[in-house]
């Protein structure tokens, strides 16, 4: 008897461990396929994913080193159809050397920075380059790069998100504090704010004139994540290993 019930017990749990299952699947699957709506901005997606992996779980974890991976390489070959090289150069001629200037001390300043505060070496240059460049799109380029862990990338992408809510509503009320020309806001918010998105949000609020300059710069500075994908490469190689270009 004692048996018999042990084994129905067994069974039940099973079937109830089965039915989490699929409901955690069946929650993760909606929320991706809500996500490809652009109605869902990137830190909305990033809030939703982990209030979901906190509350439900996440039915795939097994995956999710090969998934991110994937997903972030193909983003950035993405990010390249979006953009006209010839465009982008020509117009960024005009800040191109304080844009190398600031990606270059932005970059040893949040190598420094994440050394005092003891940070990890590979989420400080994940933030470092998101920072210098182009948020989460230089993250996404820079990741598969070095090999950093979901952690380490969820971090960095956390921090990159947040910096760029706040600077879509602090940036334009600072310019007009400052009382900037529309064409130095736009070159401030272009070195100065992460993501392209928030660039044009804030510069939009600002101006036409703003939102013009502050685009094409933004685009010639995207352009950044190729020469500094590769330098990553050699840095982070180990001295067992080759280097290993990131060619996508």
């Amino acid at each position: 008897m004692k048996y018999l019930i042990l084994k129905t017990q067994q069974h039940t749990a099973s079937h109830l461990v089965e039915v989490n299952l699929f409901l955690q699947q069946l929650i993760f699957g909606a929320v991706i396929v809500l996500c490809l709506f652009s109605v869902v901005s990137p830190p909305i997606a990033l809030l939703l994913g982990v209030l979901i992996v906190n509350v439900f779980g996440n039915p795939f974890l097994a995956f999710n080193h090969k998934a991110i991976t994937f997903l972030l390489q193909f983003s950035v070959v993405g990010l390249g159809f979006g953009m006209n090289a010839s465009s982008a150069i020509s117009a960024g001629k005009e800040g191109f050397l304080l844009t190398v200037l600031s990606i270059f001390s932005t970059i040893i300043f949040g190598t420094l920075l994440g050394k005092w505060l003891k940070t990890d070496k590979k989420t400080s240059h994940l933030i470092s380059c998101g920072t210098a460049i182009c948020g989460g799109s230089a993250i996404a380029a820079i990741s598969p790069t070095i090999k950093s862990s979901e952690n380490q990338t969820s971090i960095a992408l956390g921090v990159i998100f947040i910096l760029n809510s706040v600077a879509l509503f602090v940036f334009p009320f600072i310019g007009h504090q400052l009382d900037l020309s529309q064409k130095d806001f736009g070159l401030w918010c272009a070195i100065a704010i992460h993501d392209t998105s928030s660039v044009v949000g804030a510069a939009n609020k600002y101006g036409a004139e703003a939102l013009q300059i502050a685009t094409t710069v933004k685009l010639a500075r995207a352009l950044w994540i190729i020469p500094i994908s590769i330098l990553t490469a050699i840095i982070f190689k180990n001295k067992n290993s080759k280097i290993k270009i990131p060619y996508f």
